[in-house]
């Protein structure tokens, strides 16, 4: 059957049809954790276990921001209504004190401004199903965060949104540079699961060589909410 899709951008409500939010998200993240299980510090063991209130509470967290990619199949027989799936995800964290954004000197990573100059937010879990990657969801989907990143608010003047990505995956990297986002430093894993949340998920013993090991690649954005 031959089918079309057109594609929307927005931010999870907090509020608004909550519970049908939360089936969505559920449902997106879960496919995600099978899809491409590298991507992602969780497993599909951990999440496909939460409770409904588990997923609310996700979306519902007020240090998080969640953005959502949703393509509306238009069937090719009228007698069909059309479907809305959604397709694709990214998250925002934050925002976050300077303190909280520090890493140490070895990250290489630029100094913190004053909170009176700078909001940092950390953006994470970038994921489109890949049935409809190609279309260029992924960098719209960064965009309509950062778009809301600079309108939610008028200070302070400047935003810095940091992400941390796998050097390796180059499609990832590349897209981010598209955004405007720049090499800044080097991470590793343990401080990139803290980075964005899930440093619950850390072994009490982190003396593997993995959890140490330079090998994630800090890039950085800076917005100014005047322009």
């Amino acid at each position: 059957m031959a089918t079309n899709y057109t594609y929307s951008y927005f931010r999870v409500s907090k509020s608004e049809e909550i519970h049908q939010s939360a089936h969505k998200y559920r449902d997106l993240r879960l496919q995600a954790l099978q899809v491409s299980p590298e991507s992602f510090a969780s497993t599909y063991e951990t999440e496909s276990a939460f409770t409904e209130n588990d997923w609310i509470n996700r979306l519902t967290d007020p240090g998080y921001e969640v953005f959502i990619c949703a393509a509306t199949c238009h069937r090719s027989s009228s007698s069909e209504p059309n479907t809305i799936e959604w397709v694709g995800q990214v998250t925002l964290r934050g925002p976050a004190s300077s303190q909280d954004f520090t890493l140490p000197a070895a990250s290489c990573q630029p100094p913190q401004k004053p909170d009176s100059e700078e909001e940092r937010w950390q953006m994470l879990s970038l994921f489109t199903l890949p049935e409809h990657r190609g279309n260029g969801l992924g960098a719209n989907l960064c965009q309509e965060a950062l778009d809301y990143l600079r309108k939610y608010r008028v200070s302070p003047p400047s935003i810095h949104v940091r992400l941390m990505a796998r050097p390796e995956n180059q499609v990832a990297v590349k897209l981010y540079q598209r955004l405007g986002f720049i090499a800044a430093g080097n991470c590793c894993l343990s401080e990139a699961l803290v980075a964005n949340g899930d440093g619950h998920l850390l072994p009490k013993d982190l003396s593997a060589t993995k959890w140490s090991t330079r090998a994630g690649l800090i890039m950085s954005l800076w917005i100014d909410r005047s322009a």
